[in-house]
């Protein structure tokens, strides 16, 4: 059965927000798209204007945290909005379900209501370098039920806001603090793994560092975030014939680097964070500097991404995926 989506179009459209002050999630567009289940199928998809969701104080999103959300983004194109590798997001959405025994959306589904929701505000989609649609898909569960058990009814919301980079307009290098006590994840801690050992992530952001002249970044574990961003980066350096190995990487490691002179950068990235320069990190008494720009090999990696996102440059792998396929 064709998935139908219903339209209902807000009959008070927001005032754009101003190009150079949009920061990241401060505006949305003017719909949003729903759509429930109740253990019989997705039902009753539509778009109508952006605003409060209904829920009961008893749902399980609220009592048991039984909720999940991605985050992607559309780029302007010369026939309209562009998404990139919605495929990949979709899949990994699909994958966030499955472990929180949530029901899936089938992916022409769901890439359906992703063309939907990006047509209906294309005009959202920002035009500035460094700017982007950014796409939040999000399921919750909805059942008003205080036994322990997976919700019989979802909620699944997908809602736009236009972004300008995550870490202002003009970005510097970071300075990050390596946390060795706190846990970020089930199986990590924030940016180390339980053992206080090894690199994970970096805060919003998959990690990548260059000690001499090879990019070394961690491997995906149950707590790693399977980055978009990172896969792409790590297609990219390959075929650049940069010398790259996913493997786990010690914080004494980065540290004795640093300390001979070949650490040489290191950066994180994200669908939000897109390439962002690590200027600075201080575990515990050490402080390890990597300067005040960014980059070669992601300053490359950068300047290729913004290319492409703005159709700027040729793109051979098939990332951008229009949102009006004609």
């Amino acid at each position: 059965m064709p998935f139908d989506i219903q339209v209902t179009r807000t009959r008070e459209p927001k005032p754009r927000p101003p190009a150079g002050d949009l920061g990241f999630g401060r505006f949305y567009s003017d719909h949003m798209f729903l759509a429930e289940h109740e253990g019989r199928g997705w039902q009753n998809p539509r778009i109508v204007p952006y605003g409060p969701l209904p829920l009961d104080p008893a749902a399980s999103a609220l009592q048991y945290a039984q909720a999940m959300f991605e985050g992607m983004k559309a780029f302007p194109g010369e026939k309209g909005p562009l998404l990139f590798r919605p495929d990949m997001h979709i899949r990994r959405f699909n994958a966030s379900a499955r472990r929180l025994c949530m029901p899936e959306l089938p992916e022409a589904d769901f890439l359906t209501a992703l063309r939907a929701i990006v047509r209906e505000d294309a005009s959202w989609v920002p035009t500035e370098p460094g700017s982007a649609l950014y796409v939040r898909p999000t399921m919750i569960g909805t059942e008003a039920y205080l036994g322990v058990r997976p919700s019989r009814k979802y909620l699944l919301c997908i809602f736009t806001s236009p972004v300008g980079n995550y870490f202002g307009p003009t970005p510097t290098p970071l300075r990050l603090w390596v946390e060795t006590e706190h846990v970020r994840a089930a199986r990590g801690g924030i940016g180390l793994d339980q053992n206080h050992k090894y690199v994970e992530e970096a805060g919003t952001m998959n990690v990548f560092f260059r000690i001499g002249d090879l990019v070394v970044t961690p491997p995906l574990e149950d707590s790693l975030l399977a980055g978009v961003t990172r896969d792409s980066i790590l297609a990219l350096l390959r075929e650049w014939k940069v010398k790259v190995e996913e493997r786990p990487l010690s914080i004494a490691e980065v540290a004795e680097a640093s300390a001979r002179g070949k650490l040489a950068e290191a950066f994180g990235t994200g669908t939000a964070a897109t390439i962002s320069s690590i200027g600075e990190l201080q575990w515990g008494e050490k402080t390890m500097k990597l300067g005040s720009s960014r980059g070669e090999v992601a300053e490359r990696l950068y300047r290729t991404l913004t290319e492409l996102f703005g159709s700027r440059r040729p793109d051979r792998r098939g990332w951008l995926v229009p949102v009006d396929p004609s």
